[in-house]
């Protein structure tokens, strides 16, 4: 599995950072509300495969194309369609439990509610991100506070790990969140460096460091989230799509949940 989970990223990695240096805007909008729409559809199997819910997968769907219109739409326009879509979609969910009579019920619209809000509004500040001044280089913090943060909390927890962190994900534990974060933390370091020194960036090291503790903070958090879902409906992974790392959702619940957060302390550099 741990060779799987190393091939794995040497392969998906480097289309990562294709994309992200050399795609456009619209390019990296669409491949993100794909991405979206992915885990939207892992997260919502989740529940009906466990019986635990019925989830209204189509306004899932509907709801990931925000993402691919926000660099479409005129800029001044986009906060106010966010904010619109919220009352629209829950509109929607009552329609439709009202509409099927019974099929649906008030539990099914707020696992979907959720799932939107959790994965979908959430997700689209990543995208958000990178179309603003300097974005292209500003959205690399995210993927090093996310990944970074994993990598060496699955180093230092196997190295050095002795003390359970929660029950929710028994195999965390409390040497590998502290590691996680501390190599995360050099490794922002690092890069802030290099974009300060050979890229024209002035972003301030003390300022860099206490955001990006937070943020690898909070990749924890959104890992912890993720665990705690799949822990209630009872699997292991959200899928096999990705050999040695499980599904979508599995491989960007970090960057999902970081991702509203990184936007507003980035916007300070």
């Amino acid at each position: 599995m741990e060779i799987k989970r190393v091939l794995t990223g040497v392969i998906g990695l480097p289309i990562v950072i294709a994309v992200l240096i050399l795609g456009n805007q619209i390019l990296i909008d669409v491949a993100f509300a794909v991405i979206s729409a992915m885990s939207f559809h892992e997260y919502a199997h989740a529940f009906k495969s466990t019986n635990k819910a019925n989830p209204l997968t189509w306004i899932g769907y509907i709801a990931c194309l925000l993402i691919a219109i926000i660099h479409i739409v005129p800029s001044e326009y986009v906060s106010s369609i966010i904010i619109a879509s919220i009352p629209i979609i829950i509109l929607l969910c009552f329609s439709q439990i009202l509409i099927t009579k019974g099929k649906y019920n008030i539990v099914d619209a707020s696992v979907t509610l959720f799932g939107i809000f959790y994965i979908v509004y959430f997700l689209l500040f990543f995208p958000w991100i990178r179309g603003e001044n300097n974005g292209h280089y500003l959205i690399w913090y995210v993927l090093i506070a996310s990944w970074g943060t994993d990598i060496f909390a699955f180093t230092f927890g196997k190295l050095i790990g002795k003390h359970e962190f929660s029950k929710i994900s028994p195999h965390k534990t409390i040497e590998g969140c502290v590691g996680g974060t501390v190599g995360a933390v050099l490794i922002i370091l690092l890069y802030t460096l290099a974009i300060n020194n050979y890229c024209g960036m002035h972003i301030n090291y003390i300022a860099i460091t206490l955001g990006g503790i937070v943020l690898s903070i909070l990749s924890q958090v959104g890992d912890f989230a993720a665990s705690a879902i799949k822990r209630f409906v009872s699997i292991k992974d959200y899928s096999n799509l990705i050999p040695g790392h499980g599904g979508m959702l599995d491989r960007i619940d970090s960057i999902i949940f970081i991702s509203p957060f990184a936007y507003f302390i980035l916007l300070l550099f």
